[in-house]
């Protein structure tokens, strides 16, 4: 049998290379070539029209973005860049913004509980952006747009293997002068002025083959995004002073080595360091801003081991999140230690996979996770599979610690970490041109963290985060794509009903149908 091509193959759902056809987890690829037909501009636009992800954006394409899976709380997808965790301690969530697709190789989406194989944060799921890598003969490529309010971009990448040496550096930046979001001269925040967005952009990759099946390799990202919106300024005693033109910036990077070995026939090894940055700076007055940075110090080892029937992985991990802000924060540092084993299998028509995860974090003591997800091949096309998983998100430091304000009140160190408890059956079928996907899924959610008076009897009062909320996330998600010579077709449609299991109100930000329909003809040399 053939082997799978590397756009057919995912890491995301096991930590292993799998084939897509293989994966018993609901997962969706965007490969590169995927990503420039789309003609999307940013991440956010690549990721809505995959099935089960809804996004709201606070203003232009650098502005604040919040991603929804299977209805999930943004603080519910974790996102890893190159296998590194990424994203702010302090609000608990990634910067998808930040995310430039002039730099981006492939992603995987991983629909549904992962944190027996991640930890914390991926209640909903995770996003794996896979940055661009170097091999063949050497090349050089460059392109550069304009376009309606100042809008430019350019984009230039040199990559290539020279004998063991593979290389890649990729460079862009994107910007425009944008118009003034606030035209009615009465709204009090009105500020006759443009506001605009600046991005620059940077990745490099660099390995060696040491020896057959032994590499040695280094990663880096960078992208700064700069936001000009409009706003009111308010001086210590909260009286209103003017309008001002407020500006955002926020900076995200990370770095990693590694070394992957293996050692014998069975035996494979990862070890990997690395370091995440989020750094967000906000100009909120002609005098004053406020500055919330997060450093994300990870070791990983990994070890993937082939047994008689399936393989094991075996894993250790220890993670540092330290924090540094213009605030007062009573604590800014805690260290995550895990150990975490998983067994993948096939046996005959029958597929496994199992998983479980302990975390021991500094805060709050020890979480412990797992899944278990069984697939059945009917036949060549179809495949029917099912999975339960478990699931928690560890509060965040605004959440924990957050100084008390008189207007905002502050954080709660009480606080437990929400869980959640996922149960999905799914229906696949797939041939050379056609491919369909069915999952029917509902996620429990609970200890959800909600802000709530104090006193409930005086909302005008001090408001804390509390362990109040509960959330039900079920629905259902179709897709699929059909090929006719060189059309393609593709389609999702999503229903869902994310709710808040408490008061039976619908989240915010869901909506309870959402779908995408589209199409890409190749004509010669033309692709529309």
């Amino acid at each position: 049998q053939a082997a799978p091509s590397l756009k057919d193959v995912v890491v995301t759902a096991t930590r292993t290379s799998q084939p897509l056809t293989d994966a018993l987890a609901d997962v969706s690829l965007v490969d590169r070539e995927t990503i420039e037909r789309s003609g999307a501009q940013s991440l956010a636009d690549v990721l809505v029209q995959l099935p089960g992800v809804e996004f709201t954006r606070n203003g232009g394409p650098a502005a604040t973005t919040s991603l929804y899976l299977r209805g999930g709380e943004t603080r519910h997808t974790l996102l890893l860049i190159d296998g590194v965790r990424v994203g702010s301690a302090t609000m608990g969530t990634p910067t998808f913004s930040a995310l430039p697709l002039a730099q981006i190789e492939r992603i995987e989406i991983l629909k549904g509980s992962a944190s027996s194989l991640y930890g914390s944060d991926a209640i909903g799921g995770v996003i794996h952006v896979i940055t661009r890598k170097g091999g063949g003969p050497a090349q050089l490529s460059a392109d550069a747009s304009i376009g309606s309010y100042g809008t430019r971009e350019a984009n230039a990448s040199v990559s290539g293997q020279a004998n063991a040496l593979h290389y890649s550096l990729n460079l862009g930046t994107v910007s425009s002068d944008g118009f003034n979001s606030i035209n009615n001269a009465a709204n009090p925040y009105y500020n006759a002025d443009e506001d605009g967005f600046r991005r620059q952009s940077a990745t490099a990759q660099v390995s060696v083959d040491l020896a057959p099946d032994h590499e040695l390799g280094a990663q880096a990202f960078y992208s700064r995004n700069s936001n000009d919106y409009d706003g009111y300024y308010y001086d210590a005693m909260w009286n209103p002073v003017a309008a001002y033109d407020f500006h955002a910036q926020t900076t995200v990077e990370s770095y990693a080595a590694y070394a992957k070995n293996r050692f014998t026939a069975n035996w494979t090894s990862l070890v990997r360091i690395g370091r995440s940055i989020d750094d967000s700076q906000d100009h909120d007055s002609p005098t004053t801003r406020s500055d919330f940075r997060t450093h994300q110090d990870q070791l990983v080892w990994q070890n993937d081991i082939r047994l008689p029937v399936g393989s094991l992985l075996l894993a250790a991990e220890t993670l540092t999140q330290e924090i540094d802000s213009s605030a007062t924060f009573t604590e800014n540092k805690r260290t995550i230690n895990s150990l975490l084993a998983g067994w993948t299998g096939n046996l005959g028509s029958h597929r496994l996979q199992l998983n479980v995860r302990n975390d021991h974090n500094s805060q709050f003591g020890t979480e412990t996770t797992g899944s278990a997800a069984y697939g059945y091949q009917i036949d060549d096309a179809w495949r029917a599979r099912l999975a339960l998983s478990t699931g928690f998100k560890a509060p965040s430091f605004n959440d924990l610690y957050f100084p008390d304000d008189p207007a905002l009140g502050g954080g709660n160190p009480n606080l437990k970490p929400e869980s959640s408890f996922n149960r999905e059956i799914g229906l696949n079928y797939e041939t050379a041109s056609t491919s369909v996907a069915f999952t029917l899924y509902r996620n429990d959610v609970d200890n959800l963290i909600a802000w709530a008076p104090v006193d409930p009897n005086n909302m005008w009062g001090d408001w804390l985060p509390y362990n109040i909320g509960k959330a039900r996330l079920e629905g259902g998600t179709l897709s699929g794509k059909h090929r006719i010579g060189n059309l393609t077709l593709r389609a999702s449609l999503d229903l869902q009903n994310p709710k808040d299991r408490e008061t039976g109100n619908f989240l915010t930000h869901r909506a309870r149908q959402h779908g995408s329909l589209g199409f890409d003809h190749v004509y010669g040399r033309l692709t529309w």
